[in-house]
């Protein structure tokens, strides 16, 4: 059975990866929003719940079954390795999710994973045939993202953008970039490669 491709979409926070996944959508195409996936996987997924309760104890689900992300947050801070193994149990189940979900969409020439943190295409065992970056100047990203978080002060989105990897490193992981600077036009650019994906499967 034709599977269709699997086109990875990532940016910092504030770039506006959701903006572009949300124009893609408006095209018909689906789009696997893998963060949000993720924490109802941690939830609801039986065998990673047992995996992740093996590995930081029953602590990690409160009272009502639900995973406790600040208590696991203080877990691992400050111990990455204990950090990298929650992530080995996690990222699998999503990749599996993700091959799962895409399999129901095989009419369609391409479908949209989108996540903050995503490899180069084929790195890491992902399942990505392509990665586009979305970009954006880092002023504007700031604004974006007190506007919609106007509780965080400008210093703790600075910090947030300080611990995420730096669109130097992104661009080189990118097979197409995104301008979404508010100088270039964004419709136009996700039409260009709505059209590519469309045709690549021809």
């Amino acid at each position: 059975m034709k599977r269709p491709l699997l086109i990875g979409v990532t940016g910092g926070i504030g770039s506006g990866k959701t903006t572009v996944c949300r124009i893609f959508e408006a095209f018909g195409i689906p789009v696997y929003y893998a963060d949000d996936r993720a924490k109802w996987l941690v939830d609801h997924d039986a065998i990673l719940k047992a995996d992740i309760t093996r590995l930081l104890g029953p602590e990690a689900y409160g009272p009502t079954g639900y995973y406790d992300r600040s208590w696991v947050a203080a877990q691992v801070f400050g111990k990455p390795d204990l950090l990298l193994q929650l992530n080995a149990l996690i990222h699998p189940r999503v990749y599996a999710d993700t091959a799962l979900w895409a399999s129901d969409f095989s009419e369609k020439p391409y479908v949209i994973k989108e996540a903050a943190l995503l490899r180069a295409a084929g790195e890491d065992g992902n399942n990505l045939d392509k990665l586009i970056v979305v970009q954006s100047p880092l002023e504007l990203r700031i604004q974006r993202v007190h506007k919609r978080d106007p509780h965080r002060s400008e210093k703790e989105i600075k910090n947030i953008i300080s611990r995420q990897i730096s669109d130097e490193e992104r661009i080189e992981m990118a097979d197409y970039v995104i301008y979404n600077n508010e100088t270039q036009l964004l419709i136009p650019q996700v039409i260009r490669l709505h059209e590519i994906f469309s045709r690549a499967q021809e």
